[in-house]
């Protein structure tokens, strides 16, 4: 035993001065970056990794993280040093789904989300229209009757105040519109128009249109609402780039159209864009983006396409969600799908076999369970799909363990759920509710979560929605431990969501979500540590730099 020792002690001392030399020599120099972090909390997002004190970037790209001693090797003569003791830096958060031009276009629009009493709804139309020239239509307004108690608005609220200018408003879902008289003039919407077959056109007792419209019979209205043209497209991009990188936004998965594509084009071509954009096209539209694909591939870091959406039901707010059984408040309404099931599975089955991303907005536990019932018929394929199911808001507690069982994601948007639960209750029942926004049960059976916000129909802060997941404390302040509290979740498991795993469900998991070497240096700065501070002070946190590609897109101090 004493041999042993002995000879190992020998050892020791034999390498003993080549330790020493080691420790004397001066670090080794590496590649200088064109910027430095250091002396913050980072949290990394990678498994690997999850904790950093600092990070180098050079050009676009993430060159090193680790300790404030590792990096400081990367500090060259031109390197740009900032030392952030208290912040929190993170991976820039991902929105897995937005309307991102009808979100830009509304900022400068008339401002209804907080309209508290129907006399406040007419008189901020009525002030907004004074600004305006006769003709002009008035659009977007993003409404929620829900706020005066639950009675629709009509046509008669806002004739009086808007006599020149006509005027097409949604409800903050997208699910419902009210058009004045004026706009019901111009889309040839009477009496005698007939309903719709996936939507609904609200009359009253004399059978005259009320003015509100539902989900398809929306476009009967739509199609009378002139085309804007470039510059104003291009308007309303600036403003919703701005708008995200503001909120920590540097990557979005855009619910758009054509129009919207050519519009992301034309800025990339420029080197406009500051926000990522993933532009995800209609559903029904699958053969000319597969065309599109085929001879235009899909893109690259900055603008991707591939993924298409389809409309399974409508909103719960608008009680065109389907469900298996009656709405709670209104015992002979159950829904509607807004396309029926077998002429969504004919497109799916097609986008699928031309190798493009199928994503399906589904509310209602019965259009949740008729979608994953359609995905579980495509036939077996080596190809990775990410099917991916939007909202999947009201899942029937059988349906839970499919999402993970079947690989679906759940692309959720948290702040719906302190939104919604003011009065979900009221519509579909406290049983119901139990899996409604079902963050903790999806995550616990093995699903991938991917959370966004639905922008314009919610904020596009990730900060309010990771406060949402965390707390579910609803808006008016009702459900203080939260609404349905059970499903709540961990402030990692909500960051994941807006990070790595809403990277993973457009195909960028290699490329960004994760603050790793060699990947895009999309980041968030913000001024407190989210996992330190009370859940209930998350709202508050505010972001100080969101940076894209290693370029500096917002600085609060200087916006």
């Amino acid at each position: 035993m004493f041999c042993e020792q002995y000879s190992t002690i020998r050892a020791l001392l034999a390498i003993l001065p080549m330790i020493l030399l080691g420790a004397c020599q001066p670090q080794e120099k590496q590649e200088a970056a064109d910027l430095v972090i250091s002396q913050s909390r980072i949290w990394t997002a990678d498994d690997n990794n999850r904790w950093a004190e600092a990070l180098a970037i050079k050009g676009d790209k993430i060159l090193a993280v680790g300790s404030d001693k590792e990096i400081a090797a990367y500090i060259g003569e031109n390197t740009v040093h900032w030392q952030r003791p208290g912040a929190l830096v993170l991976p820039g958060f991902i929105d897995s789904h937005v309307h991102f031009l009808t979100g830009g276009a509304g900022l400068s629009s008339v401002q209804l989300r907080d309209a508290k009493t129907k006399e406040e709804f007419i008189r901020r139309i009525a002030e907004h229209a004074k600004t305006l020239p006769p003709g002009e239509w008035i659009l977007n307004g993003d409404w929620d009757h829900e706020n005066w108690g639950g009675e629709l608005p009509s046509r008669d609220w806002i004739d009086k105040v808007t006599p020149d200018n006509p005027v097409l408003i949604n409800r903050l879902d997208g699910h419902m519109l009210l058009a004045n008289s004026l706009a019901l003039q111009k889309a040839g919407i009477n009496g005698e128009t007939e309903q719709v077959e996936g939507g609904e056109i609200v009359k009253d007792d004399q059978g005259q249109p009320t003015g509100v419209l539902k989900d398809n019979a929306m476009n009967l209205a739509l199609a009378a609402v002139p085309a804007k043209g470039p510059d104003e497209l291009e308007r309303d991009l600036a403003a919703a780039m701005a708008y995200a990188a503001s909120e920590g936004v540097t990557s979005v998965h855009d619910m758009g159209d054509w129009q919207s594509l050519d519009t992301y084009r034309r800025a990339r071509q420029e080197q406009r864009l500051k926000t990522r954009i993933y532009a995800v096209m209609p559903l029904a539209d699958w053969p000319r983006l597969a065309k599109e694909v085929e001879e235009q591939g899909r893109g690259d870091h900055w603008l991707r396409i591939g993924g298409l959406k389809g409309f399974m039901d409508g909103s719960l707010g608008s009680h065109t969600a389907a469900f298996y059984e009656p709405y709670t408040d209104q015992p002979d309404d159950s829904g509607f799908f807004i396309n029926p099931p077998e002429q969504m599975r004919q497109w799916i089955e097609g986008a699928d076999a031309a190798g493009l991303h199928i994503i399906t907005h589904a509310i209602g536990d019965k259009a949740i369970g008729s979608l994953l019932d359609i995905y579980a018929g495509l036939p077996e394929s080596e190809r990775e799909r990410r099917l991916r199911i939007e909202h999947a808001q009201h899942i029937h507690p059988d349906d839970i363990a499919r999402f993970a069982n079947q690989q679906v994601i759940a692309s959720m948007q948290p702040y719906h759920a302190i939104d919604d639960g003011r009065w979900a209750d009221r519509v579909i029942g406290e049983e119901r509710a139990k899996t409604t926004y079902a963050f903790a049960s999806l995550l616990a059976s093995g699903a991938t979560i991917a959370f966004g916000s639905d922008w314009f129909v919610a904020p596009i802060s990730p900060i309010k929605g990771i406060y949402a997941a965390v707390t579910r404390r609803t808006l008016d302040g009702a459900h203080p431990d939260g609404w349905v509290p059970e499903q709540k979740i961990s402030v990692e498991q909500a960051l994941r969501a807006y990070t790595q795993s809403a990277a993973y469900a457009s195909f960028d998991e290699g490329i960004k979500g994760s603050l790793t070497p060699g990947k895009l240096a999309d980041l968030v700065i913000l001024d407190k540590d989210l996992f330190e501070i009370p859940a209930a002070d998350i709202a508050d946190v505010k972001v100080l730099k969101t940076l894209v590609g290693g370029e500096v897109v917002y600085d609060l101090a200087n916006p």
